[in-house]
């Protein structure tokens, strides 16, 4: 299956937004390449970017690989990927405003009730709850992949992460690295910043806060050290100004929260939650948390304090409901899809069950509630055992998954131990909703550093690179 190459066509000319580029690396010997990934191993080691892997026994912090070739994608692209995304997720806050509200979508019979409310993410304590401008997800990280033979690549949305999506603070390093071990290139080429990022994000998270509040205070809630996103939080809110804390580090006070601090009680306004709707308040949620706020809950539906993003908002962002989003589109905002989905068989039905079981060694299957590459089965590489396997748990819980076909990845030069190589890469830019719907020139690019692979997520061996958005 050949798969669009980002930097060179089939006969090997390199493409245009990719020539300055493609000189330079021509230049560059392995010597100074792999004395280059050293340098910046050692840097991101020193400042601690690392994440822990869930179920590792060992509980080691890693390394995310950093590859040394940017991943470079061409205005005109962008501009089409930037409309389509903030139009998306405007149709998504529009979503779960109504599924919480007047349910229209769910009236007009355009989406199941009971992919809706019987969704575990789904949060009854949220019907007619009010939130500033009716912003549910102020920070989406919407996973794009782009597919297709040698000409034809076309960009399609493989998921939207609407809960507490990650990953940023590695997109805005990773453009740091770049910078500091290569200068010379960004004198070369146009290459639009994305330093910014937390600027906006404290914009956007100061414009939703409460009513009447003229100088809102915001914090960045973590679980804790031992999260494996712990680095990203601790950045973000270094680099916003505000404070980090933990549940320990709030309380609930005369319907408002309040921080601890050296000087007595503080008021929070705006609480941007890095932790999971499950634990954030023992008293309406899970009672054994001990990360969150006991009482936040009912200071967030008094319209007291903001949380981005809101509680209740995964219910959008669950694989059941992501076959739906362009129909999301059209019913709210009267528009044609910029972007697409990718052709998705929902194994509830008895007919696209068929058609999954007779054809799973071709097809990727996913659980609807999974995440971070776990609970999937990727039909062509896959053992036939492997595959027998799955189709027993499909059978048994059909309502479980959905399956995709296996799409051709489009792939970028990475510097491997072999050398130069192409592997399979995706992107998730990070789109940010307050007063206006905003997001910086690029994202994260993950790669899949084992060759042929298609699974670029950290937790299984992936890396990252920069992504460079560049003009003519």
């Amino acid at each position: 299956m050949r798969s669009y190459n980002e930097m060179q066509f089939e006969e090997g000319k390199v493409r245009q937004h990719y020539e300055r580029f493609g000189a330079w690396l021509s230049r560059q010997s392995p010597e100074t390449m792999a004395r280059k990934r050293a340098e910046a191993d050692l840097v991101f080691r020193r400042v601690g970017i690392t994440f822990a892997v869930d179920g590792d026994a060992g509980g080691t912090e890693r390394l995310i690989p950093f590859d040394l070739i940017p991943r470079i994608i061409p205005g005109d692209e962008w501009s089409l990927l930037r409309d389509g995304l903030a139009q998306r997720v405007r149709a998504l806050n529009m979503f779960i405003h109504d599924v919480y509200h007047d349910r229209r979508i769910v009236r007009a019979g355009v989406i199941p009730a009971e992919q809706v409310y019987t969704n575990a993410q789904y949060r009854p304590e949220m019907q007619g709850v009010s939130v500033p401008r009716d912003i549910y997800a102020h920070v989406a990280g919407v996973d794009i992949v782009k597919a297709g033979g040698d000409n034809d690549g076309t960009f399609y949305v493989l998921e939207d992460n609407l809960r507490v999506p990650s990953g940023v603070s590695y997109m805005l390093e990773n453009r740091k690295m770049m910078m500091r071990l290569f200068p010379e290139l960004f004198v070369q080429n146009k290459v639009a910043p994305v330093a910014h990022y937390p600027d906006l994000l404290l914009e956007s998270l100061r414009s939703v806060a409460p009513s009447g509040v003229d100088d809102p205070t915001v914090v960045v809630l973590t679980p804790g050290m031992y999260n494996s996103a712990y680095f990203e939080h601790a950045f973000l809110a270094q680099q916003m100004g505000v404070e980090l804390v933990q549940g320990q580090d709030l309380f609930v006070d005369d319907n408002s929260v309040f921080m601890r601090t050296t000087r007595g009680p503080k008021r929070v306004d705006v609480i941007y939650r890095r932790l999971d709707d499950d634990f954030l308040d023992p008293l309406a949620f899970r009672a054994d948390s001990a990360l969150g706020v006991p009482g936040l809950l009912s200071v967030y539906r008094a319209g007291r304090v903001a949380l981005a993003n809101a509680i209740g908002t995964g219910v959008a962002d669950d694989k059941s409901i992501y076959p739906f989003v362009p129909d999301m589109v059209k019913f709210y905002l009267s528009e044609e899809p910029i972007l697409k989905n990718v052709p998705t068989w929902q194994c509830r039905k008895p007919d696209e069950l068929s058609y999954v079981l007779a054809n799973l060694p071709e097809l990727v299957v996913k659980e609807v509630h999974g995440a971070g590459g776990y609970g999937m089965l990727v039909g062509p590489t896959s053992s036939k055992a492997e595959i027998e396997a799955f189709r027993a748990r499909l059978i048994a819980r059909p309502n479980g998954y959905i399956a995709q076909p296996t799409l051709a990845l489009s792939s970028c030069p990475t510097f491997v131990e072999s050398g130069v190589a192409p592997r399979h890469i995706d992107l998730r830019p990070f789109v940010l909703s307050g007063k206006n719907v905003s997001m910086v020139a690029g994202g994260l690019t993950r790669v899949a550093l084992r060759e042929g692979s298609l699974v670029v997520n950290s937790s299984q061996g992936g890396g990252t690179k920069d992504t460079w958005i560049t003009e003519k």
